[in-house]
């Protein structure tokens, strides 16, 4: 059962980045994953619920830090990791998706406050050695830089390559006539 739960989060993983959240059926997520929908519908009930779990059992990219007395180095090493994680991405479409479903869809909006609430844990987890925890509303100080990465830093816009083409013919003079 583990194995199979693996085995179609795997292929999700995949697929999600290719065709977006809402081409990621439980159809074809099953037909991929050689697995029937009711399998999928067994684990996940929900769509919010998948996406839950493609953030928070992400691949593992080997940066998550260990417990630590300097909170400082702990804290770095923390955000460090969180940001590795939304750079993936699978993990990056599905915690944009649950955040811009969570106001209209009761599931995503308690799949958002189950994920900010497993990381405010597995972050005073972390800080346990140095005696230091950290509040709910002092929790939402250190993670903007890893928001500011997962919401503004997604690269620039850029035009179609006939018109760059076009812009770089006129710039260069060789389009002036």
């Amino acid at each position: 059962m583990q194995r199979t739960r693996n085995r179609v989060l795997a292929v999700a993983r995949e697929l999600l980045p290719q065709v977006g959240p809402s081409g990621l059926t439980y159809a074809l997520l099953a037909e991929r994953a050689d697995v029937t929908r009711q399998t999928l519908y067994r684990h996940w009930p929900t769509r919010a619920a998948l996406l839950f779990d493609l953030v928070l059992e992400g691949p593992d990219l080997g940066t998550y830090p260990e417990p630590g007395n300097d909170v400082r180095d702990v804290a770095t090493a923390w955000l460090k990791s969180l940001r590795a994680g939304v750079s993936v991405p699978a993990v990056r479409t599905a915690a944009l998706a649950v955040t811009a479903q969570a106001d209209h869809d009761p599931d995503s909006a308690r799949a958002l406050v189950r994920i900010s609430e497993d990381r405010h844990t597995g972050f005073n987890q972390l800080l346990e050695p140095s005696g230091i925890q950290i509040s709910d509303d002092e929790f939402t100080l250190p993670y903007g830089p890893v928001l500011a990465r997962l919401f503004l830093d997604r690269g620039r816009v850029r035009p179609p390559v006939h018109v760059q083409a076009r812009r770089n013919r006129y710039h260069t003079g060789r389009g002036r006539g």
